[in-house]
C-alpha cells in the first residue's frame, strides 16, 4: 500500500476523527482516551470523549501517529509520556516490578478494519518511533501481547489493541518482564534525530 505518515495535531485531527467514527468510536465509545488521566466527563459518552480528546490534541498533549492511505487515516499508534498516559493496564504489577519509568509510551495501536493484515500496525508503530525521535528521543515502552503465551488460543484482532511483542521487537524493542496474564513490556533507546531527518505534518512523508 502507498501510504504517508503523519503526526497527529490539530491541522490533522479530522483523518483521525474519521478513522475513529469508522471503527464505531473504538471499544464502546472510548476515543483513545482511556490511557489519559481521569477527568470530569470522561468515559460517560461517547460525544464526550470525543470532545475529551479533540480538546487534548488541541492543547498538545495526545499524541499519535497516524497512517494515511488516499485521504483516509487507515491506522494510527497513540504515544505519549507517563504524565500524559498514566493509566495502563495491570498497573500494580507493572509499579512493583519496574526500575524506572521511560521517557514514553506506547499504548495502543489500531488498525482500520478493512486494512488488516496488510502490516499497518507496524508502519504505525514506526511512525511513532520517529515522531519519538524527532521530539528529543529517549526510552520507550510498549506493552504488546505475548503471543508465544496464547499458542492454540483462538485471538481476536480487537482484542490485540497493541500489537504482538514479535511485532514490537521488529522495530528495535527488547523483552523487558511480563505484565498481566498474556502481556509484557518491551523498551527501546530511541536516539534523537539528525535535523536533516525532520518530519512534515502534511501528506508527502519524511
Amino acid at each position: 500500500m502507498d501510504t504517508t505518515t503523519v503526526a497527529l495535531t490539530p491541522e490533522t485531527w479530522p483523518l483521525f476523527a474519521g478513522l475513529v467514527e469508522r471503527q464505531g468510536g473504538l471499544f464502546g465509545g472510548c476515543w483513545c482516551t482511556w490511557f489519559h488521566p481521569p477527568c470530569e466527563g470522561r468515559g460517560e459518552t461517547a460525544e464526550g470523549n470525543r470532545a475529551i480528546k479533540e480538546m487534548w490534541v488541541r492543547e498538545g498533549v495526545a499524541h499519535a501517529a497516524l497512517v494515511v492511505h488516499e485521504g483516509e487515516a487507515v491506522a494510527w499508534a497513540e504515544y505519549g509520556t507517563p504524565a500524559e498516559l498514566p493509566t495502563i493496564h495491570h498497573r500494580k504489577q507493572y509499579d512493583a516490578t519496574k526500575a524506572a519509568d521511560p521517557d514514553w509510551r506506547v499504548t495502543c495501536i489500531q488498525v482500520d478494519k478493512r486494512f488488516r493484515k496488510r502490516g499497518l500496525a507496524e508502519v504505525a508503530l514506526r511512525g511513532a518511533v520517529d515522531l519519538i525521535a524527532a521530539a528529543g528521543g529517549g526510552v520507550v515502552e510498549g506493552y504488546p501481547h505475548d503471543m508465544a503465551l496464547k499458542e492454540g488460543k483462538k485471538t481476536s484482532a480487537s482484542w490485540l489493541y497493541n500489537g504482538t511483542r514479535r511485532m514490537y521487537e521488529r522495530v528495535g524493542f527488547t523483552y523487558d518482564r511480563p505484565k498481566g496474564q498474556f502481556n509484557c513490556v518491551v523498551r527501546h533507546e530511541v536516539a534523537p534525530a539528525r535535523p536533516d531527518r525532520g518530519w512534515r505534518l502534511v501528506a508527502g512523508g519524511t
